[in-house]
């Protein structure tokens, strides 16, 4: 089964990301839009080093839910930059059907929170990819080591815009987003590189949720919201993600649902530490 699944299941939480406007970046000067947002710098206030948040991941397969894995995402103080690592990994009760162990690693400046350096090396079944991608911001090229191995990967040089994040890094750009002004039903623009391409999507904000109920993991005051994904081998056409991120200062994903080609996934909070906030979302 060549879905790529535990890979798929990460990019669901990272497109946690896709919650607001990263900006057309076609413009040279980058402006802010019409909400004040800055596509090419925000400041951190919402994250801190040692912050390490841990989802159970289910999949749904004629009918049956399995308990598939976890990914963990962590935040790590290295000089003048944040290292953001996210690891999936399938659990021993999955891997007859499908064994995942795959790995990211973005490095992002601490001041803008851009990536300069991104490195994923996945191992999915039989399927094996290594990527590295150094991401010159300012004259908008990327180095893209690429192949099974790191031994026999090419190298590629791309152009892109300006002020490009992965898929890592704009989660946590995201999460300095003040979502007051936004409005039920909007929707933004975003673009993150991803597999050596641009991919331009958008995402609608559905609101505000109280007490939405999480397996496992309580209650959360929530605020929800459909990113557009990219049809093809993972996802229908069509096929709506919702995803619910606390309402407070952290702004962490608790829950994420999505159809996908063959069957449907959730992501459910399993435990967090080293929040910079309390999770006052959280219902008691």
């Amino acid at each position: 089964m060549k879905t790529n699944l535990l890979y798929n299941l990460a990019t669901i939480i990272a497109l946690f990301s896709i919650l607001q406007p990263v900006a057309s970046t076609h413009h040279k000067s980058n402006p802010a839009d019409d909400r004040g947002i800055e596509p090419c710098s925000i400041e951190n206030q919402t994250f801190q080093g040692g912050e390490e948040i841990v989802y159970k991941l289910y999949y749904n397969w004629n009918f049956v839910w399995m308990t598939a894995g976890e990914v963990t995402f962590r935040v790590k103080e290295v000089g003048n930059q944040y290292q953001f690592s996210v690891i999936g990994a399938s659990y021993k009760s999955y891997d007859w059907f499908f064994p995942v162990n795959d790995r990211y690693d973005t490095y992002v400046d601490k001041e803008t929170l851009l990536p300069s350096v991104s490195v994923k090396t996945i191992e999915e079944g039989d399927y094996r990819l290594y990527d590295k991608t150094i991401l010159n911001q300012r004259a908008k090229k990327a180095e893209v080591l690429r192949g099974k191995t790191k031994d026999t990967a090419k190298q590629h040089y791309i152009d892109i815009d300006g002020c490009m994040h992965d898929m890592v890094s704009i989660l946590y750009y995201t999460r300095n987003i003040n979502f007051e002004d936004f409005k039920p039903g909007q929707r933004f623009p975003v673009k993150i590189f991803m597999d050596t391409k641009t991919y331009p999507l958008s995402v609608k904000y559905i609101g505000k949720e109280a007490n939405k109920a999480v397996k496992g993991a309580g209650k959360y005051n929530t605020i929800a919201f459909s990113p557009e994904v990219v049809a093809g081998k993972v996802f229908k056409e069509n096929a709506q993600m919702k995803v619910w991120a606390t309402d407070d200062n952290n702004k962490i994903p608790v829950l994420i649902e999505s159809p996908l080609s063959v069957g449907s996934v959730k992501a459910v909070l399993k435990s967090y530490r080293g929040l910079k906030y309390d999770l006052t979302a959280k219902v008691e």
